[in-house]
């Protein structure tokens, strides 16, 4: 098969209505509008969710949902990227230091993600249980 043997499959491409092309066509006149009104009129319609004044339903319902204000300065390390600081203490300096958290980032948290082979000091950076395991594990250590 070649790409000037490619054709759309059967039925996937409708021939679209001729409008005011006149009665014989099908459409003609009106094309298909009817007689008069706001569907009749070129740009006379409303907006997505109109229902005649009648209170639509996306303002009927109640708002859902909640994007937390603190969740864009806090970010997730993951556990094999913490082998890639040289330095022998890791806090949130040296991560921002190397892009591996943003710059405006007030806190950061060790997830359990990858294998940890070195023996790793974190300062100042939550870590979770498994994490935590991992990096003892590795002959690592933890301060608050």
């Amino acid at each position: 098969m070649r790409l000037n043997e490619l054709s759309p499959g059967k039925g996937a491409k409708k021939v679209g209505k001729r409008l005011g092309r006149g009665h014989s066509a099908g459409q003609g006149k009106t094309s298909g509008r009817g007689v008069k009104g706001q569907h009749a009129r070129s740009g006379g319609y409303h907006k997505v969710g109109f229902e005649g004044g009648q209170m639509p339903l996306q303002r009927r319902l109640p708002k859902v949902g909640f994007n937390s204000r603190m969740a864009r300065y806090s970010a997730e390390v993951r556990l094999h990227e913490l082998a890639i600081p040289t330095d022998e203490v890791i806090d949130l300096d040296v991560l921002k230091k190397l892009n591996l958290v943003a710059s405006f980032t007030t806190k950061a948290k060790v997830i359990l993600s990858g294998k940890l082979d070195k023996a790793v000091k974190l300062k100042g950076i939550a870590v979770t249980k498994g994490a935590r395991a991992a990096i003892e594990k590795a002959g690592g250590s933890i301060e608050a």
